[in-house]
């Protein structure tokens, strides 16, 4: 750890405090990092996705997404926070573990989640999730600096739409130590509404599945304290590379009049 790691976990806290949400997008890369923090964010977030399909696999080991945590978080001197999945481990202890060498490799956020990665038992019973996050938890107040822990309940994700369910896992997360809580797939401000009136820690809202109508001020009024994009950023990339890929196989090359400017690039860059 370094006085700026302590310094960074700090001000991550503190933005989870105020009134206004946190803004917080999700490079995959040192390039889009540095293009964000031009932007003006005040933190950062990485996405497993991004990791995945930038290496061009469906899912990012464990020693990848560190890296890539690594190399966000050089690339700039905002707050990361880390995307572990389920800590490339259904063990406590490797949830544990994959914090700890998230935090080596200098964030000052991680989240866990309770998807197991095995879409025919896609969540982990209630008990070894619970006694997952305890574990992250417990790895998080070890640490030399005041790690926020994140703790994800996935079930809208993998066809389990039991929003009771969700909110008592989460429940249980904040009970466990969890600083965040989070269910991805809240699609409605009426349900993200209920989540955040049901629970007593601050609450990521993912707008990669939500209603796209949604607005910051709506998000702020129903109580939501962060707001991140998941894997969108990168998807929405992916989808223009394509979109000019398939013109220019088609012959056609009228992709290149919406190009960003070689120059705003060097800029950014420079």
């Amino acid at each position: 750890m370094t006085i700026d790691q302590a310094a960074k976990a700090e001000r991550f806290r503190a933005l989870h405090e105020r009134a206004e949400p946190l803004l917080l997008p999700n490079p995959w890369d040192a390039g889009t990092a540095r293009l964000l923090a031009g932007l003006g964010f005040e933190a950062l977030a990485t996405t497993s996705l991004g990791v995945a399909v930038a290496v061009g696999r469906s899912r990012a080991s464990r020693q990848e997404v560190l890296d890539n945590c690594r190399e966000i978080n050089e690339a700039t001197p905002l707050p990361v926070n880390a995307d572990l999945e389920n800590g490339f481990a259904d063990d406590p202890a490797g949830a544990a573990e994959a914090v700890k060498m998230a935090a080596e490799a200098g964030v000052v956020g991680a989240s866990i989640e309770d998807h197991t990665g095995d879409r025919r038992t896609p969540i982990y019973d209630f008990e070894l999730a619970v006694d997952r996050v305890r574990a992250a938890v417990e790895a998080a107040r070890a640490l030399p600096f005041p790690l926020v822990l994140t703790a994800r309940a996935e079930n809208l994700l993998h066809g389990v739409h039991d929003l009771d369910d969700t909110i008592r896992r989460l429940r249980a997360f904040s009970d466990a130590g969890a600083d965040v809580l989070y269910a991805p797939g809240l699609r409605t401000l009426d349900e993200m509404r209920i989540v955040v009136s049901s629970v007593d820690k601050p609450v990521n809202v993912v707008m990669g599945f939500a209603d796209p109508s949604i607005t910051l001020e709506q998000l702020a009024e129903v109580g939501v304290r962060r707001v991140s994009i998941g894997g969108a950023l990168s998807r929405l990339a992916l989808k223009s590379f394509m979109d000019g890929a398939r013109q220019m196989r088609a012959g056609r090359f009228g992709f290149v009049a919406d190009l960003l400017p070689i120059s705003e690039l060097r800029q950014a860059f420079g």
